[in-house]
């Protein structure tokens, strides 16, 4: 119900812009966040925002990446200065209730999209 895009292969300093269409309706109450793929198989918490537009930030990003939600449909994470430890699958997901960086929270997962930084 979630369709990630966005991702691709760029020069460590650069950016991308994931974005996330989920199918609006209920959603634009939900908090919408984006996790990541580590090399063990776990998803790690990277960013989330609320319906209200409060945000949260995994340490390992905050300064470097901003998320944003347009209460339409789309959830962004804009990535600036990329490091190659940002390498992953990015996935995007839903949770009706508050702020939760505990993947199992959320109900509701796009599709991943690589990103790949090179050093």
């Amino acid at each position: 119900q979630l369709q990630a895009s966005g991702g691709g292969l760029v020069q460590a300093g650069g950016s991308l812009r994931l974005s996330c269409a989920a199918p609006g309706g209920a959603f634009t109450r939900y908090f919408m966040a984006w996790f990541r793929l580590t090399p063990g198989n776990q998803r790690d918490f990277v960013a989330g925002v609320n319906s209200g537009g409060t945000t949260s930030y995994a340490d390992s990003v905050k300064g470097r990446f901003t998320i944003s939600r347009d209460n339409s449909r789309n959830t962004y994470l804009q990535m600036n200065d990329l490091k190659p430890e940002d390498t992953a699958v990015y996935y995007c997901a839903a949770r009706y209730g508050p702020y939760r960086d505990d993947a199992r929270e959320y109900n509701y997962w796009g599709q991943g999209t690589q990103v790949t930084v090179s050093s």
